[in-house]
């Protein structure tokens, strides 16, 4: 118990659950502007593999980490904008485009990095590279706080700012309040003469990128090289955490570093004589357990918002 304690108070912990959380923030704000336009992005998993691919390759064959970032970002941006095809023009099920995206992020990227490099299931013999780490002038003087918040991944820096940013977008812009009139009633916005497909293409745009930041962040922040089905439900509990901090920038981050302690803690737990199927199955658990608490209180307001109306 006392171990327990120490590695949850210690300033490694605090490091890596920012470490963690990085890519959970980015495809959380990704399904929350999606959310609000009314289009549900359960494609995130599969862009997030797609994005890590492409940034993994674009940085081997050009030796520039920024341009395999940017071509990660891009390779979401054209994710979605295929999906939003999909869904608002051939009218397929979002739901269906989404698995479907799912499917060839897992499998099709195993087949892409086998024809580009003859790998089976990790880049070992693609020299990409790394996006680099920051110090933060002033707070990585601080003891303590430094080894806790200075140091990381520029892309960590850029998850929070995107919390921010998102906030501004959605709350502050024309655009942001077209995307949330069509989210909450798309005929009333269409009837006012607001483009309800252009605000859709928008936010599944929007969405697409973010999860390629999240994906850029798992090849190229979070260790080196791509590997197969790397992203191990992140993009499925990016979900439930905009489920859970309801639809809210404040709320979603609130619930992905829920997630993102639990799945640090996890991994500090395997220093200790721990099962390791019960380590590595916390951070699901507390998903699924969060997701029950929240269908519970939300089934609980409805049935008072259904008597107060009674």
């Amino acid at each position: 118990m006392d171990k327990f304690i120490e590695i949850i108070f210690s300033v490694s912990f605090g490091y890596a659950v920012l470490r963690v959380t990085t890519p959970l923030l980015f495809a959380s704000m990704g399904a929350l502007i999606s959310d609000k336009a009314g289009v549900i992005n359960i494609a995130l998993e599969g862009i997030m593999l797609i994005a890590a691919l492409t940034g993994v390759i674009v940085s081997a064959f050009t030796q520039s980490a920024f341009l395999g970032l940017m071509a990660a970002v891009l390779a979401g941006s054209l994710t979605g904008a295929a999906m939003a095809y999909a869904s608002l023009n051939l009218k397929t099920d979002i739901i269906l485009s989404g698995v479907a995206v799912n499917l060839i992020g897992a499998g099709g990227t195993v087949f892409a990095l086998y024809l580009v490099a003859h790998d089976k299931g990790i880049s070992s013999s693609l020299r990409s590279l790394v996006l680099p780490k920051v110090a933060l002038p002033i707070i990585s003087q601080i003891p303590v706080i430094s080894d806790i918040f200075s140091g990381h991944n520029i892309l960590t820096y850029v998850a929070i700012l995107s919390v921010v940013l998102v906030y501004i977008l959605v709350y502050k812009t024309p655009v942001g309040l077209q995307i949330r009139a069509v989210g909450e009633n798309s005929h009333a916005a269409d009837s006012v003469g607001v483009s309800v497909i252009k605000i859709k293409y928008t936010a599944l745009i929007l969405s697409g990128a973010f999860a390629g930041f999240a994906g850029a962040y798992m090849s190229m922040g979070y260790v080196s090289w791509f590997s197969k089905n790397m992203t191990v439900g992140r993009g499925f509990i990016a979900l439930a955490a905009e489920a859970m901090g309801g639809g809210t920038p404040l709320g979603t981050t609130i619930a992905c570093f829920v997630f993102g302690a639990a799945e640090a803690l996890s991994n500090s737990l395997q220093s200790l004589r721990v099962p390791t199927e019960f380590v590595q199955m916390i951070p699901y658990v507390v998903t699924v357990v969060g997701l029950a608490l929240y269908s519970s209180r939300k089934a609980s307001q409805i049935k008072k918002h259904l008597r107060n109306r009674g």
